[in-house]
């Protein structure tokens, strides 16, 4: 741990160019010019320390931004009854997004206070210690961030996304500086994306009298899996991600709306997943609503390139695009079938298999694919013989990387035999399961 020394500083490095001050009055006005003294070196040994620890960024910060900080940090750790910085932080994190510009303009005022000799330690404290839990829970409420395992299942799709919607804006998915130009933005608003989901899926995989626990009221201490996700999903969970895109100038309505499709998405993949677990019919709307949902992140990246490139939204390519994505999920939840029913995700076959029968979902399912596909023909057409070339050779591109070797160069459909008694199938997985894993005697 680096270690921070303390010294003086004169008012002259407060002020480079400026005479030291003499300080000769007597009386009141002296104390007042020594107490601006102190204050000012106050604010400057404050300064240091944030600097020192990384807080503060020379390179990126003002004299102006470095000067409010300091004046936050004194603030922040003056002597108020029994709060402690934990404390103090928490009240911060709840509360600063209530409280408006006219607010502050109108009602609060500059405060001064000691506590000098409390900087160093109170600032290292908050920075290098390990945070109380309640802390650290109600800071992530409020801020965006992800983790390493929702950035490595978003690579995938960030890496789809550039090779099959870069075309659509005159860019090249295969040149770096047209991926990394805009990969920071993309990759962690996919990567926030899937982190909810994951929260999701785990809300998916408890046990059937418990995937409703949304309607459960948590203890906010609680510290289970369960609790954390509801929290997470109840309380607005695009709300730190809009922050942080409100805050980089990204943020568009029609990108609040595609995340209200996602917290509806999520939301029908319980509903519908708890049905066929609890054995309970099921809204065919409801299960045609959810696929049609289902690649609204993929929407939101196309968006936010729009915003980032300075682009007007091409209501074409988006209309299409949605009609391809469409198709894509139908796909994977053809090839994802068994492992889906095995762990109780939403796949339009199962909702299909539930609502029409086994018999009759295949056929079903086909008069789907086949209105889809000739709606999809018809803006293929519309996209122009370039654009038009270019998507259907990147298709065949993902075909073959998806192990199609042989055949039509864009596959063929192909619905896996259906599973009539989901319940019966996954105890008999269980249980083959098991004789493969114990050891031969």
């Amino acid at each position: 741990m680096k270690r921070i020394y303390r010294t003086s500083f004169p008012f002259s490095s407060l002020y480079p160019g400026h005479p030291p001050l003499s300080i000769t009055s007597s009386g009141s006005q002296g104390l007042a010019e020594m107490e601006g003294l102190k204050k000012l070196e106050q604010v400057q040994r404050t300064i240091h320390v944030l600097q020192s620890i990384g807080i503060i960024n020379p390179s990126k910060t003002n004299n102006d931004s470095e000067r409010f900080l300091a004046n936050f940090t004194l603030l922040l750790i003056q002597h108020c009854g029994e709060l402690d910085i934990s404390a103090k932080c928490q009240l911060i994190a709840e509360h600063m997004a209530k409280i408006s510009t006219a607010y502050l303009t109108g009602a609060l005022q500059c405060i001064s206070g000691e506590g000098e000799n409390q900087i160093e330690s109170a600032v290292s404290l908050h920075c290098y210690h390990k945070e109380d839990p309640a802390l650290v829970q109600s800071i992530s409420d409020e801020i965006a961030m992800v983790g390493l395992d929702a950035m490595l299942r978003a690579s995938s799709t960030l890496e789809d996304f550039c090779r099959s919607y870069f075309m659509f804006h005159k860019m090249d998915g295969n040149q770096p500086q047209s991926i990394f130009r805009h990969l920071p933005m993309l990759s962690f608003t996919e990567s926030y994306i899937y982190q909810l989901d994951n929260l999701n899926e785990k809300l998916l995989q408890l046990p059937t009298g418990e995937v409703t626990v949304l309607d459960r009221d948590y203890d906010e201490d609680e510290r289970s899996p369960s609790a954390t996700s509801v929290r997470m999903l109840r309380r607005d969970p695009f709300r730190p991600l809009v922050i942080l895109l409100e805050h980089h100038g990204l943020l568009t309505e029609r990108i609040k709306e595609e995340f209200r499709c996602g917290e509806e998405y999520w939301a029908l993949e319980r509903k519908l997943c708890c049905a066929l677990m609890s054995d309970n019919e099921i809204s065919i709307e409801d299960a045609i609503r959810a696929i049609h949902l289902k690649s609204f992140d993929y929407r939101v990246l196309n968006l936010l390139l729009y915003h980032m490139r300075g682009e007007k939204v091409n209501e074409l390519h988006m209309e299409f695009l949605s009609l391809s994505e469409l198709l894509v999920e139908v796909s994977d939840d053809l090839f994802d079938y068994e492992d889906d029913i095995l762990n109780n995700n939403f796949n339009i076959l199962r909702m299909f298999v539930k609502y029409y029968g086994a018999s009759a979902a295949p056929a079903n399912l086909a008069k789907f694919i086949t209105e889809t596909e000739e709606k999809y023909d018809q803006l293929l057409k519309e996209l122009g013989p370039e654009l038009s070339l270019k998507y259907q050779k990147r298709c065949e591109e993902a075909t073959k990387e998806g192990g199609k070797t042989s055949g039509p160069p864009l596959g063929t459909w192909h619905v896996p035999m259906v599973v009539e008694d989901e319940a019966k199938y996954r105890t008999e997985f269980s249980t083959s399961s098991r004789v493969v894993q114990s050891p031969s005697t």
